[in-house]
């Protein structure tokens, strides 16, 4: 594992191969997260080979760079990261790296936006002092946002292409805002009392916004962060005080607290199950449809809903739940 500094100082050590890819040929594009890199897939069409760094029940928050993501970044024509403090890691060694390539935080814009003091629909972190809550993808409308960002990328580095770039995008948002219907529509049949998500961690609250729900996590935004005995007790003492009968474990957070919320729960003569597996910081297995970011957030939607009391498929709302991609 390599440390920060040997990170760092890699970049100065790594010659400048990427550019040279942009006359000709496919784009060589990497991203950081399954949600940017299959975002960027369905934008570039025919036009990139793109590369995702962080697969299927990987958490970003935590995620530490190997010795073939640098050299895969430093011959990288373009590469997306998400931004918002999700990479903290990766942080430095993208903003160095930025000097000599061209290197994207598909954030970028939206946060300049809100310290700029314009309305946007980022929400603050009740973790970090002046930071964002960077889970934006759980939001079909924002993430719409982070497609115009990518679009506007591949046609900067390839001009002619872009008709096509923007017919990609244009196709890709009208499928994702399908899925925020379908969302709006399956999560309202929710009896009001039953409106609570309980999860591992504070990576649901666009998703809450945008679906109207109340969200409560185990944990704070980051996965770094630990649920002590006090907060335990107290999502005990809620779940049983209000009746919450199903609680939801995460692909890329271990399930430990959620167990001890059922255990805790049962303790006190109140049954609460577990209602699903969701996707939160990562996408589905490479190859099916919830490894796709449409197939995340149509999973996600399905499994909360049914889990709830809405009356919807199992196969979800394009009907391929549990199907190969």
């Amino acid at each position: 594992m390599f440390s920060r500094r040997h990170f760092l100082s890699a970049i100065a050590a790594t010659p400048v191969l990427a550019q040279s890819g942009l006359a000709a040929g496919p784009l060589n594009v990497v991203a950081t997260t399954g949600m940017i890199a299959d975002t960027a897939a369905r934008i570039a069409g025919g036009f990139a080979n793109v590369t995702g760094l962080m697969g299927a029940g990987v958490d970003p928050h935590s995620y530490r760079q190997t010795r073939n993501d640098i050299v895969r970044l430093t011959r990288a024509d373009i590469v997306f990261w998400h931004g918002l403090f999700l990479e903290a890691q990766m942080k430095p060694f993208f903003e160095r790296l930025g000097a000599r390539q061209t290197v994207i935080a598909v954030t970028d814009r939206l946060e300049a936006s809100a310290r700029a003091g314009q309305e946007t629909d980022l929400i603050e972190s009740a973790d970090y002092s002046e930071q964002f809550d960077p889970h934006i993808w759980m939001d079909p409308e924002l993430w719409a946002q982070v497609t115009d960002r990518i679009a506007a990328a591949f046609t900067e580095a390839r001009p002619k292409s872009a008709l096509e770039f923007s017919a990609n995008s244009t196709a890709f948002k009208a499928e994702i805002m399908a899925l925020r219907d379908y969302g709006t529509d399956a999560l309202s049949q929710i009896p009001a009392d039953r409106r609570v998500l309980v999860t591992a961690h504070d990576a649901f609250s666009y998703f809450g916004k945008a679906f109207d729900m109340e969200v409560v996590g185990v944990q704070g935004i980051s996965t770094e962060s630990e649920a002590g005995l006090h907060r335990i007790g107290e999502m005990v003492d809620m779940l049983v005080a209000r009746k919450v009968d199903a609680v939801f474990v995460e692909s890329s957070v271990s399930s430990r607290n959620m167990r001890a919320l059922i255990e805790g729960a049962a303790a006190q003569g109140h049954s609460v199950r577990l209602g699903g597996e969701l996707f939160s910081d990562a996408m589905g297995p490479a190859g099916t449809y919830e490894g796709t970011y449409a197939g995340m957030i149509d999973h996600n939607i399905t499994v909360i809903a049914r889990a709830l009391g809405a009356d919807v498929p199992a196969t979800g709302f394009a009907g391929k739940l549990g199907a190969k991609s």
